[in-house]
């Protein structure tokens, strides 16, 4: 081994879904939106000077910040926006978890958590979810470094009720605790109308699932002015100009539509739910997700055997080989033609098992 790589930080990183893109292919593994964004925002792209691009953009993101300001009608200074919400977490973990106690989150739960842990140095501890994949609130009321959990959860889908975080918030107002709030425009709940109540809560969104604006990257959190501030002194510490001008204007013109996004998360709500039925109809069994992704697992066919038979189909899923999941498959709900396929092609492969 070289001298020079010694002092190199090792990390194990995120892995994410397949992104294939072949003619035909259906692609139901990463929960992207099947429906294209907001006419707006290809009107703004046509309309957008392109000679702008040789300047930097604005740092403060002000047309995107003051567009979700007052969408969600709270003060520009609680909002902040980051190069989708994966930009927007691992800045929040390098902010405010720093304590040198672990932070808690669940143990079947979006796997970039324990990532950014390991990156950045922070110790962490998972807490279980109970035999029907809930949070269990109790777990969370101990001494730690901070806390974070997906609502609804992914990959189950499971919605937890206000109560529940409300119970996490009040338990720990020393620290912040993090609600990622990724797939809450599928039948959620936001904690939004807990901030004013709880100074150390932080509500993290993004565009890439229901706004279709996942090749953007734009997301953001909503939170007490203060912690916006300490976001934004670690930001730009880092980086000045992390959101590209594109991002800014598209985003915020997405912002605008209020009827096509409510109609296309209704859309996918339809489809989920049709969906399963028919999971249901085959064998399958899943928790009542609140996403735009249906976690099912069959009890007479393996979850690897049903990923490897679709993805031969030119269908992809995703599967992941880890304790307590092996036996799952997360599916992304996609247009009803491409469920169709989807349900056609599951009911063929289980009756040959």
């Amino acid at each position: 081994m070289m001298k020079w790589e010694d002092n190199v930080r090792r990390a194990v990183p995120y892995v994410a879904g397949e992104q294939p893109d072949r003619p035909g292919m259906i692609k139901l593994n990463t929960n992207e939106c099947p429906y294209p964004p907001a006419p707006g925002v290809a009107k703004m792209a046509r309309q957008m000077n392109w000679e702008q691009l040789r300047l930097y953009p604005d740092p403060d993101s002000g047309i995107l910040v003051n567009a979700l300001a007052e969408y969600h009608h709270v003060k520009r200074e609680q909002v902040f926006v980051g190069v989708g919400s994966d930009d927007v977490l691992s800045l929040a973990f390098l902010t405010f978890f720093n304590s040198g106690r672990p932070i808690l989150f669940p143990d079947v739960t979006y796997s970039f958590y324990d990532v950014w842990a390991r990156l950045y140095g922070i110790p962490y501890i998972t807490c279980a979810l109970d035999e029907n994949w809930h949070i269990c609130p109790g777990d969370y009321c101990r001494p730690n470094g901070g806390v974070i959990f997906p609502n609804p959860n992914a990959p189950t889908g499971l919605l937890e009720g206000l109560d529940v975080v409300e119970e996490i918030a009040a338990a720990n107002e020393g620290v912040i605790v993090i609600v990622d709030e990724a797939y809450v425009d599928f039948g959620g709940i936001s904690a939004l109308p807990l901030l004013n109540k709880y100074d150390n809560l932080l509500v993290v969104r993004t565009f890439s699932k229901s706004r279709s604006l996942a090749g953007l990257r734009v997301g953001y959190c909503i939170g007490n002015e203060r912690l916006i501030r300490y976001l934004n002194d670690v930001k730009f510490s880092v980086n000045s100009y992390t959101m590209n001008l594109p991002s800014q204007r598209l985003g915020a013109e997405s912002v605008k539509d209020e009827a096509y996004f409510r109609a296309t998360t209704e859309k996918i709500i339809a489809s989920r739910e049709r969906t399963k039925g028919e999971l249901a109809r085959l064998g399958f069994t899943f928790p009542d997700s609140r996403a735009n992704f249906i976690f099912a697992s069959h009890a007479g066919v393996p979850a690897k055997q049903i990923y490897q038979a679709l993805r031969e189909k030119d269908i992809y899923v995703r599967y992941w080989d880890k304790p307590r999941i092996s036996e799952s498959l997360r599916i992304t709900v996609g247009t009803d033609e491409q469920m169709d396929r989807l349900v056609k092609e599951l009911e063929t492969y289980i009756k040959k098992s």
